[in-house]
């Protein structure tokens, strides 16, 4: 097949996968699609739940072994969109539809690349991975089938980075907290009041700057975004909830942050998981290498993918723009997927 080609079969794919709703435990019927087109492409595909792979009909155990992942799952369309999110639509250069930019066209520019080059001769293995529940970090994606791939030694993520290399990106970790005061009559001055209570650790929060800044990502940060207390205006509220949401860089761990916290505040604070880390990757791995011999910028993401739960070293690269992601009326251009199957071909042919 001619470059064309696969640029054509893969803006068609994704135009049947925009059609099929994908929300986030829910990829069940996009997952059906994506498998009956590998299949009437002569590959063999595996399947967990709604996660697809494949891997190379060249598996050499004696090479290198990069995962190429992308997800099929998306976010909820947004109220403000102006067209039909399930809709496929190309107007010029673009085709519109839900999932287009995040992260379709990374998912299925990296499923020709993978039929391209193993194809011809090639001096890694690859292993496709098309992942579910990416966008809810949910336990029957990307974890769920990791154990059952091949050993990976590098991979490649397909998220939209206008197809500049990602070589560090922020973790996330998510805390509860509560302060606890007693109830009583507000006319009478009676009772603890819970807000009251917890109002010393919410401005320490609001204030605190963390040390250690990375020179890709910036400081760690957190967020206060969710505060709920009392039941009604005549009754001194005796708890006081509260959501911190706090984003590492690759200086600190999620469970080295936590410790922190609950050592500098009064209020009781769970952590909902340790498992979203920070992750980056050394500048003088072969992936980065790669790029920047190709002319490409490593930069530090912002956002959160996969990335998080793999245990080997990765960059993010894909077609599209981050910014397009969640939004209404989300797009890719038919151009970026026509460069970021050349592009990903050109990096793993340097490998």
């Amino acid at each position: 097949m001619l470059h064309q080609d696969y640029v054509n079969e893969a803006a068609g794919l994704l135009g049947r996968l925009i059609a099929v709703p994908s929300v986030s435990r829910d990829e069940r019927l996009a997952a059906d699609t994506l498998q009956a087109f590998m299949e009437r492409a002569g590959l063999a595909p595996r399947r967990e739940a709604n996660n697809l792979w494949v891997t190379d009909p060249d598996f050499r155990p004696g090479r290198p072994t990069v995962l190429l992942n992308a997800h099929i799952d998306t976010v909820r369309p947004a109220a403000s969109w102006q067209r039909d999110p399930f809709s496929p639509t190309v107007d010029g250069d673009r085709l519109y539809g839900l999932g287009s930019n995040d992260c379709g066209g990374g998912l299925v520019a990296l499923l020709q690349v993978f039929r391209a080059v193993t194809a011809r001769p090639h001096r890694v293995n690859l292993v496709y991975l098309a992942s579910a529940e990416e966008e809810v970090s949910g336990a029957d994606g990307f974890s769920r089938v990791l154990p059952l791939l091949p050993p990976v030694d590098m991979a490649i993520v397909g998220e939209p980075t206008a197809m500049q290399p990602a070589v560090a990106e922020r973790g996330l970790m998510v805390v509860d907290g509560v302060a606890r005061g007693r109830s009583g009559h507000a006319a009478r001055g009676e009772g603890v009041n819970a807000i009251y209570e917890a109002l010393d650790d919410l401005l320490w929060l609001r204030d605190y700057r963390f040390e250690r800044v990375s020179e890709l990502l910036g400081p760690t940060r957190m967020s206060v975004t969710v505060v709920q207390a009392g039941t009604q205006h005549n009754v001194v509220p005796d708890e006081c909830r509260f959501v911190i949401d706090v984003r590492t860089n690759e200086l600190y761990t999620n469970e080295e942050v936590f410790r922190f916290l609950a050592g500098h505040t009064r209020s009781e604070l769970k952590a909902r998981s340790f498992r979203l880390g920070s992750s980056a990757i050394a500048p003088d791995h072969p992936l980065v290498r790669r790029c920047v011999a190709l002319g490409l910028r490593p930069f530090g993401s912002p956002t959160l993918s996969d990335q998080a739960l793999m245990p080997f070293p990765s960059v993010k690269i894909g077609p599209g723009d981050s910014a397009r992601s969640h939004a209404a009326d989300e797009y890719i251009c038919l151009s970026e997927l026509a460069e970021a199957i050349s592009l990903y071909q050109k990096i793993l042919e340097g490998l």
